[in-house]
């Protein structure tokens, strides 16, 4: 295998919690040599959100995996005269505080790219550096809701439902990486950085998938379907004799083969539901003759019998399920990082599969402040006796 993709970036991340970092993440897990920036004595605040293993949280050693951390006081005149001169080694600043902040501590976008010409400056936000709602707080429920997910999500008539991941936050950050890889193609070409301003209400909204389209299209307003689709059908979850499969008939030949799976050929030639446009106009009528027919048999029982007609299927599995299945563990997608104190945790692996590159886990999560005394020594040459003073000082 050749090197990390991202081998050689260097990364400065200020950011905290869930986005910011879930975009360093990404950018980590590729070989960029991130270091993480916390406040002396505290750090990035999930690292008091628990469960805990050992004193440390579980929650930041799922997000922090392949960092490094330091720690330094940007409200001191010294921790900032420390960054600027830090910034100018750095390839990519990656924030998530609220827009201004920056500015307010002097370290704004252009005071920094005056110092280094190439730096990639992406902010992450709840509602972006521009418009009236710039300076609301948020989080990733108050994203969801007003970004239109939580109105599409839940049983039909229900009231509306948090998606049970955080992706208000998590897809910021994935945009925020996409932003960060196509800036630095662009500083390779012009040499030239730029300022990159994530908003999570914008990636929800961008997540909507049709739902947009279909509302301009019909004027009706999208509301919870269940797990149907809103324009294929059949395309749900089914209760069985002893729980639930998922069965998706996305075209009429796979519609067919369902048919013939249940044993009710009959449905094929029923003008009621013979094309999919029917089918999803007389889905009420439809769903209580398939939950009849699937109710007869057990969930194994389904999953064979329509696997065999290669129909898209699947168990509803949960988490439990989920890390003992041999499709993601031979996709290593289920990771154990080795910890400071010995013990190990499992946390999701990387989705990245390049055929030439290697991707993996190959630094433990950080200690707070771990890196401090290596990297200011190694990028602004400080000794022992300044470290010592900065530490006395609490600026580190």
């Amino acid at each position: 295998m050749s090197e990390l993709p991202l081998e050689g970036i260097k990364v400065l991340d200020l950011s905290r919690v869930l986005a910011g970092p879930y975009c360093s993440l990404q950018l980590a897990d590729l070989g960029a040599e991130v270091v993480k920036l916390e406040v002396p004595g505290r750090g990035d605040d999930s690292r008091h959100f628990g469960p805990f293993i050992e004193g440390e949280s579980s929650y930041f050693l799922s997000l922090n995996r392949n960092k490094k951390s330091i720690t330094l006081d940007l409200k001191s005149n010294e921790g900032k005269s420390i960054f600027k001169e830090l910034i100018k080694e750095y390839d990519v600043l990656v924030e998530n505080f609220r827009p201004g902040t920056m500015e307010k501590l002097g370290l704004g976008y252009e005071e920094l790219s005056d110092l280094n010409p190439g730096l990639i400056y992406a902010g992450v936000s709840g509602f972006g550096a521009t418009g009236p709602d710039t300076q609301k707080p948020a989080y990733d429920i108050v994203v969801q809701g007003r970004g239109g997910i939580m109105s599409i999500t839940g049983q039909e008539n229900g009231e509306p439902t948090r998606v049970g991941a955080s992706i208000g936050d998590i897809s910021a950050g994935l945009f925020a990486a996409i932003s960060i890889l196509s800036a630095l193609l662009v500083v390779r070409t012009t040499g030239r950085g730029q300022k990159i301003d994530i908003s999570m209400l914008d990636t929800q909204v961008a997540l909507l998938e049709n739902a947009i389209a279909r509302y301009s299209v019909t004027g009706e307003v999208p509301g919870p379907l269940g797990n149907r689709h809103p324009s294929i059908t059949p395309f749900s979850s089914f209760k069985t004799r002893d729980g639930y499969v998922i069965a998706a008939a996305g075209n009429d030949n796979l519609w067919e083969r369902l048919c013939h799976v249940l044993d009710m050929p009959e449905l094929t030639e029923d003008e009621r539901f013979n094309t999919n446009e029917r089918r999803t106009e007389n889905w009420e009528e439809l769903k209580t003759i398939l939950e009849s027919a699937f109710q007869k048999e057990s969930s194994a029982y389904w999953i064979e019998a329509l696997e065999e007609e290669n129909i898209p299927c699947s168990l509803i599995q949960d988490i439990a399920q989920l890390m003992n299945d041999p499709q993601v563990l031979a996709r290593d997608m289920i990771e154990d990082i080795q910890l400071s104190s010995g013990e190990k945790l499992s946390v999701a692996g990387i989705p990245y599969k390049l055929s030439g590159s290697s991707c993996g886990v190959f630094r433990k999560p950080p200690q707070l402040g771990e890196h401090t005394e290596e990297i200011l020594g190694k990028n602004l040459n400080m000794d022992d006796h300044e470290l010592t003073q900065l530490k006395e000082k609490g600026i580190i």
